[in-house]
């Protein structure tokens, strides 16, 4: 079972190629973040003409996430289903294929002494309150996404450049680990332990010629189900050609339970 995630950075925009990565990689569920559109605007008619059907939880010109499945989804669950208002659309999961998927858009945080830093380590709080009351640790799950966490300088390109920034303080890194230790772990970390390879560059300053990148999209799965990772990878190709997202896709394929 192939499960992906990619920040799209507008779905409208990127609708060709979404086609396209659907059709290079066929994975059977990929999650999306930042669709930067509302539910009737997603483009359906692309992702169905691909064979998949699609759970959307979209917004008006930012966030929105979705996910799409060549299985049937079922089970879907929309927000943090906590007491905590809060309308941005940064949380969807569903069930496909035995798998409980959980798709996440992590708040960036902007600065470490800004407001935006706080709601950013409150809905990673949130977040993992929401694991302990909805998923089970014990079974098949991943949590997938954009979390505008880069987990170690060995995520990093250029660790003095983005050391203080929101990607890397202690405090995220810290919220990260407290994501594994309920009982999650790094499935592209497994398969490439030196580091060195990025899902996101700046389009600013040459990010991406340069290589001044950060991995800051994840595929996390519990127990049951990391050790039947084969393989994890980031497209970087993704990350060229015209109107690009500024994140590359990363997938993670899972071979079967060991009784089946």
């Amino acid at each position: 079972m192939k499960i992906g995630t990619w920040n799209v950075n507008s779905v409208k925009v990127r609708a060709e190629r979404l086609a396209a990565v659907l059709q290079r990689h066929a994975p059977d569920v990929l999650c999306l973040q930042e669709l930067k559109c509302v539910d009737d605007a997603f483009p359906r008619d692309v992702v169905e003409a691909a064979g998949y059907e699609a759970a959307v939880h979209g917004q008006k010109t930012y966030n929105g996430v979705a996910i799409l499945s060549r299985l049937p989804l079922s089970n879907v669950r929309i927000g943090m289903h906590d007491d905590v208002d809060d309308d941005q659309a940064r949380i969807i999961a569903a069930t496909a294929g035995g798998v409980d998927v959980v798709c996440v858009y992590v708040p960036n945080g902007k600065r470490p002494d800004s407001d935006k830093y706080v709601y950013k380590r409150a809905w990673l709080r949130r977040l993992r309150e929401y694991l302990s009351q909805h998923v089970d640790p014990t079974g098949d799950a991943v949590l997938c996404g954009d979390l505008n966490i880069a987990p170690d300088d060995l995520d990093v390109a250029r660790p003095q450049e983005w050391g203080d920034s929101v990607l890397c303080t202690p405090e995220i890194r810290a919220d990260f680990q407290a994501l594994l230790d309920w009982g999650l772990r790094d499935t592209f970390r497994m398969h490439h332990p030196i580091g060195g390879v990025y899902s996101w560059w700046d389009y600013r300053l040459l990010g991406f010629p340069k290589n001044n990148g950060l991995r800051i999209d994840h595929v996390l799965a519990t127990a049951s189900l990391a050790p039947r990772c084969t393989i994890s990878e980031v497209d970087r190709d993704e990350r060229k050609g015209k109107q690009p997202s500024d994140h590359a896709p990363v997938l993670s394929t899972f071979g079967p339970p060991a009784d089946s």
